[in-house]
């Protein structure tokens, strides 16, 4: 496909994207622009991420590393430098490279991953936003923090000075209806905006289930499928 035939199959799929969100906004009594597009460009290439930063896109959302990383120089040397969020389950050893090109970290869900990030990024002038991972369904085993983890997770973050507190971001569990998920997720984003005032994104909603992430407060869908296509897992 050439690089014109995929931009006009991008920009098309955006202006779904952009329509369902604007959709579910109206239904939910909210204004469009409360919720912001995470274009999810993981197993595509950069070549994809410099084409959606010329169509307006300014967050992508990448959830490994090795792939991550290189993408994001490519674009970068292609002019093209959107906010970089880094989804995926962060070990502590990828955190310096991570935190090299990522804006956000949207999923944090441990003191010591904290800890990592703090001293990763300290002496830099501007603050590195992180998102608190919440597991919905109290199942930590595929990342996210439960129980009280989520306030001594805040409270951490909250007393560093290199990071900054945005919010808390989750995954609807397979074996959840999506309003249900996002409902709980509601409640403790409320809980945490509470406790910490500046707190208030909710990172909420992909392909499949934007529309019930808006109705529960999502201020932030990441969305990769319906914008991209199909992945293909062998790329």
């Amino acid at each position: 496909m050439t690089d014109a035939a995929r931009r006009d199959e991008l920009a098309a799929s955006l202006a779904q994207v952009r329509e369902r969100i604007a959709r579910a906004c109206v239904a939910a009594g909210r204004a469009p622009d409360e919720v912001a597009l995470v274009a999810v460009t993981k197993t595509y290439p950069a070549s994809d991420v410099v084409l959606l930063a010329g169509l307006g896109v300014t967050d992508v959302g990448e959830s490994r590393d090795q792939e991550a990383a290189p993408k994001a120089a490519e674009a970068r040397a292609a002019g093209a430098t959107p906010r970089w969020h880094f989804i995926g389950q962060l070990q502590r050893n990828k955190v310096r490279s991570v935190a090299g090109y990522a804006g956000v970290i949207e999923s944090v869900d441990s003191v010591r991953l904290v800890t990592a990030l703090e001293n990763a990024v300290a002496g830099r002038p501007e603050q590195l936003e992180v998102l608190i991972q919440v597991s919905i369904d109290g199942d930590s085993s595929r990342g996210g923090a439960a129980g009280d983890d989520l306030w001594r997770i805040s409270d951490a973050v909250a007393a560093t000075t290199a990071l900054r507190l945005g919010g808390v971001m989750a995954v609807a569990p397979r074996d959840w209806e999506p309003d249900r998920a996002f409902e709980q997720l509601a409640v403790l984003a409320a809980q945490l905006a509470g406790k910490h005032p500046g707190a208030t994104t909710i990172s909420a909603g992909m392909s499949g289930d934007l529309e019930a992430a808006v109705r529960h407060g999502a201020t932030h869908v990441r969305i990769g499928t319906s914008l991209l296509g199909m992945r293909n897992l062998l790329r």
